[in-house]
């Protein structure tokens, strides 16, 4: 058995755990550090940074895995235990924290074919020019290579449901394209 697999029936464990309902935001915060960070920056780098993410976005990502409409081993189990107001709560808790720096900086090819892709696939109408987000839109800038790259072949290849514009828009890129775009925003 591998880390992960021990990490993620930790988490579940604690998630179900018949004080979990007791604790304070904070406390319930510490279950979601074993993957996401105690300082913002993921354990894995396939995990998303979450510090700082716009609470609309987190809200609705925590609902979607609650309701198993965005499938994962180990978000799954410890959404099915929250309730509406812990999800709205924790969703403020990381949307208050600082955005963590990755040191991750992307080269010049990179830089200008995610330019060229992002334009293309006009995702600054959603992510805006900067890919902060706003609201219930996610900021990619800066997000962990790794799981840019992750979510957006999740996208295409429908393995990530809970979005079918995103997915339809990513079937129009190659896989090379997808591999740029997601070292450009990690670098941004």
């Amino acid at each position: 058995m591998n880390a992960k697999f021990f990490i993620a029936a930790a988490l579940i464990a604690a998630a179900a755990s018949p004080g979990l309902a007791q604790e304070s935001i904070e406390d319930k915060a510490l279950v979601c550090a074993a993957c996401h960070g105690e300082n913002g920056v993921p354990v894995m780098p396939e995990v998303p940074i979450i510090w700082g993410q716009h609470a609309g976005y987190l809200y609705i990502q925590l609902k979607d895995f609650k309701s198993q409409s965005r499938a994962s081993k180990i978000m799954n189990p410890i959404a099915a235990t929250l309730e509406k107001t812990d999800m709205l709560a924790l969703a403020q808790y990381f949307e208050g924290k600082p955005w963590p720096a990755t040191g991750y900086s992307a080269g010049a090819a990179d830089i200008d074919k995610g330019e060229t892709i992002a334009t293309a696939g006009m995702c600054t109408a959603c992510h805006l020019g900067t890919f902060f987000g706003d609201s219930s839109i996610p900021r990619l800038a800066g997000q962990t290579q790794v799981y840019l790259e992750r979510i957006l072949f999740a996208f295409k290849t429908r393995e990530r449901n809970n979005n079918v514009d995103k997915s339809n828009l990513m079937q129009t890129f190659a896989d090379e394209d997808l591999k740029a775009m997601s070292r450009y925003l990690a670098g941004l």
